[in-house]
Order: C-alpha cells, then sequence, then structure tokens
C-alpha cells in the first residue's frame, strides 16, 4: 500500500482530534487581473482480500447508458456513473477535499482513537482507505452501491456492497460506530430525515457524525454570473431534474438544520468557498481552483447524463450541446466562479441510549 500523502497532524495524539478555525464563508476572493488566455484553457485531461457482500451479478452486470457505465444493485437509485473515468474524478474530488481541508479528512473533533467507523457512499474508498492509515486503532466500514473498491487495503478497512437507504445491519446498533462520515451524497438520498435516523441510531453516545458537500449551485461575488448563460441553465435544470426523480441535489446547506432534528448536539456547519476555475490572486486560491476546474469538467457531464435524459426527457446529442457550453464557460477566467462545501457535523447525547 503507498504511504499517505497526508500525515497525522500533532494534535491528533492528543484525547480529540482539533482543528484550526473554519474560514470565513463570506470572504471575498480577489480575482487575479493578470489572467489571460493561456491561463484559460485546460490543456489535458484526467486521467479485506475479498468483499464482505457476495458479488453476484445482481451488482457486477452494470447497465451501460450514453457511453457511460452505471451500478447494477439497486439499479438507477444512484444517478453518477461509476466507470474509471468517473473513479478518476473521484480521487481528484478527494484530493481537492483534502486541499480545502490543509490535509484533513474531516472537521469533527472525533476522538484520536476511534475504534469503529463508518464511511458511507464511499466510492473508490480512498477516503475509508486514508482513515484506515492515519488511525490504526480504528475498523473502518465503507459501503457503496458499486464494488469499485481496491482489493489491496490497510487490514483494517472493510468493504461491503450495501444501500444507505435499506436498513441498515442488526449487528451496526450491536456494535455502534464513534464516527459516521458521509460524503458526496448529494441528489442520492430521498429521504434525509430516514438516513440521519439510522445514523443516529447507529452511534455510540458522545459518537460524531459529518457531512460533506458541495452546494449544487455556483456563485460569484461579483455578479460575473450573469454572463455564463449555459451555467445558469445547467444548474436550473439540474435542480429541477433532480427534484423530479425524488433525490434533489442542492441540499448541502440543509444538514446542519436537518441533523439538529434527529436529534444531533453541538452542530456545526463550517462553510468553505472553492473557486472552480484558477481565477483568483491568491495563489494557494489559484492552484486549488486550477484542481477544481479539471474536476468540474468531468464532474458536468457525470451530473448531467442520466437526469437530463432520464428525467427531463433530453436527447444524449442536446444534453450534450449544454454539457459543450457550461464546460466553455469554466475556463473562462473572467467568469469568478465558486463553489460552497459544507462540513456539517454533530455528536450523539452522551446521555442517549
Amino acid at each position: 500500500m503507498p504511504e499517505s500523502n497526508y500525515a497525522a497532524s500533532e494534535e491528533q495524539v492528543s484525547d480529540f482530534v482539533t482543528r484550526p478555525d473554519a474560514p470565513d464563508p463570506e470572504a471575498y476572493i480577489d480575482p487575479d487581473d493578470a489572467n489571460d488566455d493561456a491561463d484559460s484553457a485546460f490543456g489535458g485531461s484526467v486521467g479485506s482480500d475479498e468483499y464482505t457482500a457476495s458479488l453476484t451479478s445482481s451488482v457486477l452486470d452494470y447497465k451501460y447508458e450514453n457511453g457511460r457505465r452505471y451500478h447494477a444493485y439497486h439499479a438507477g437509485e444512484y444517478i453518477i456513473p461509476n466507470d474509471e473515468l468517473e473513479q478518476e474524478r473521484m480521487d481528484l474530488h478527494h484530493h481537492i477535499h483534502r486541499l480545502v481541508l490543509s490535509g484533513a479528512l474531516f472537521r469533527a473533533p472525533i476522538k484520536s482513537d476511534p475504534n469503529r467507523v463508518l464511511d458511507i457512499g464511499t466510492g473508490t474508498g480512498i477516503w475509508a482507505i486514508d482513515f484506515a492509515d492515519e488511525f490504526p486503532s480504528a475498523v473502518v466500514i465503507g459501503t457503496d452501491l458499486s464494488p469499485i473498491q481496491p482489493s489491496w487495503v490497510p487490514p483494517n478497512c472493510i468493504f461491503e456492497i450495501d444501500d444507505c437507504e435499506s436498513d441498515w445491519p442488526d449487528e451496526w446498533a450491536r456494535q455502534p460506530f464513534d464516527f459516521i462520515h458521509a460524503r458526496s451524497l448529494a441528489g442520492s438520498i430521498r429521504d434525509h430525515s430516514r438516513l440521519l435516523s439510522q445514523a443516529f441510531d447507529n452511534l455510540a453516545p458522545g459518537g460524531w457524525m459529518e457531512m460533506q458537500d458541495f452546494e449544487v449551485w455556483i456563485h460569484t461575488d461579483d455578479d460575473t454570473i450573469q454572463k455564463a448563460k449555459w451555467i445558469r441553465q445547467w444548474q436550473e435544470q439540474l435542480e429541477e431534474a433532480s427534484i423530479k426523480f425524488g433525490k434533489r441535489m442542492n441540499v448541502a446547506s440543509e444538514y446542519k438544520g436537518w441533523m439538529i432534528k434527529a436529534g444531533f448536539e453541538d452542530v456545526t456547519d463550517d462553510i468553505y468557498k472553492c473557486p472552480l476555475s484558477p481565477w483568483p490572486r491568491d495563489p494557494k486560491m489559484k492552484e486549488l481552483g486550477r484542481t477544481e476546474q479539471v474536476a468540474m469538467l468531468d464532474s458536468v457531464e457525470s451530473y448531467t447524463l442520466a437526469l437530463f435524459t432520464r428525467v427531463l426527457g433530453w436527447s444524449n446529442a442536446e444534453t450534450q450541446v449544454l454539457i459543450a457550453g457550461v464546460r466553455k464557460e469554466i475556463l473562462d477566467l473572467s467568469i469568478h466562479i465558486y463553489g460552497k462545501i459544507h462540513f456539517a457535523y454533530g455528536r450523539k447525547p452522551l446521555s442517549a441510549a
């Protein structure tokens, strides 16, 4: 197993993991006036030995649609592809989250020696693997609809094929978790209250849950979004399609309220701005934007194809025209676009059974 690129901070040797203060989510990002055409164009492309679940044909018989591959287990419930291109995007997305958090994997002040950790919607398993490497005391279970995780993993990391919206296994309640992590679930959950209720019930008293997600909405502080007609059309119709599908995408700002309603205490929502292209003046923000631009160029198709063709009734050709327009505007550094990443976390009360 390759060594992790991120070492655990020295603060993690204490009883509880501590973190730097969250940034001001309203802070203005200065654009770089020196941006030119050479900067705007992206010249490349992002390119346990056994699973605990039985990989039957219902899991491995993937569905192919519009040139992309989708999961077979509970087919149609998740609208993002699971092919190699998407797996590369997921891993880059993980890297971006770590850049945003200065190398950290989470914001919750969990104890430094967790015993059991659950990663919901683990995707390629990269977060679970990194967590297992950094916290060898923990048994880390990653669940997903797609069996796309590697077989060469730390001995304390396990992957299971499961649908987090189904009933959770009884044994989890008997052996509750110290930390439950969920990232990028926006657009994949029908009933958030049920999901959070099951998470609450399967946490040990004093255990933490954290939900990490981008708002599926693009912002500018200087109104340059008005130049992005394709982006504005895309995000409005993406929201419309996801609501019709029954799994709304733009829900990240709701997580804090939903967690409070589910019974969590000390709930916090840390919000980070993330430029979607390298337009900022600040060197660190520019590098973050350069990386996020690569991810966005792939994300547009991943998030759009199934919803627009299945739900809105668009043809693949019509959808590709819209995708091309959005990508062109993502490459335009005169449009100062950014996203907001929410890190919402709360604790199960010590008094809760």
